[in-house]
């Protein structure tokens, strides 16, 4: 049985460690340049390793340009995949993880997911390309929930995370889906006590449940390599 990994995914949970070195909080984003992929078509093959082929070969793809993401291909079953990048982690300035430019974190939310949690990513996006620090997005994250412009999960929203080309710093986690709640919902599901498989965080005002699976996207077995 292979050792029970607590998910390095800090774009919703405050448990990704990093040995990289402490940065300033208020530093600003290099140039949009280092974070975007080599082409447009990588970044579509990329994005649509999120999920199974059943679901991404009919997915909705966006790709990270110089003025922020854009519709590469439209899809039909509402779902929409996409690549996000280090700026989807939490602000908590201890890490260099928050602007690494090797982050590529494939997602591919479902209809539910993709309408009440991808716009918050988007405007973070647009704010990061526009120049804003670590410390300013913080302070606007804020200033949006409290007005009510960033939504918490819709009913059903999930995600797939199960591309093994991902790098979330040092590589790929293990391939799992994600579902969504607002935030206090841990207790109920039973999550992150001793035999239960699920585990659970909190982040961007969500619970969020993590469900590992024993395989990759592309039907591969995960190793389970630590």
């Amino acid at each position: 049985m292979k050792k029970r990994l607590s998910p390095p995914c800090a774009s919703f949970l405050g448990l990704l460690a990093s040995a990289a070195a402490l940065i300033p909080a208020a530093a600003a984003m290099p140039p949009v340049q280092p974070y975007l992929m080599a082409s447009r078509q990588a970044e579509i093959v990329l994005a649509r390793t999120a999920a199974p082929a059943s679901i991404a070969e009919h997915a909705t793809v966006l790709v990270l340009g110089r003025q922020g993401y854009v519709t590469a291909v439209k899809g039909t079953n509402g779902f929409v995949c996409f690549v996000t990048r280090s700026w989807d982690n939490e602000t908590n300035s201890k890490s260099a993880v928050f602007w690494n430019p090797k982050f590529r974190a494939p997602f591919c939310y479902n209809a539910p997911g993709a309408r009440s949690l991808l716009p918050g990513y988007l405007t973070r996006t647009r704010w990061v390309i526009a120049g804003a620090s670590e410390k300013e997005i913080a302070a606007r994250d804020r200033t949006a929930w409290a007005a009510g412009k960033f939504a918490r999960p819709a009913p059903g929203a999930i995600c797939y995370m199960m591309s093994k080309l991902g790098d979330l710093g040092g590589g790929p986690w293990h391939p799992h889906v994600m579902f969504y709640f607002p935030e206090g919902q841990t207790p109920s599901w039973g999550a992150n006590l001793k035999g239960v498989p699920i585990m659970a965080g909190t982040g961007h005002h969500n619970t969020v449940f993590f469900v590992e699976l024993p395989y990759w996207s592309d039907g591969t077995p995960d190793s389970g390599k630590e």
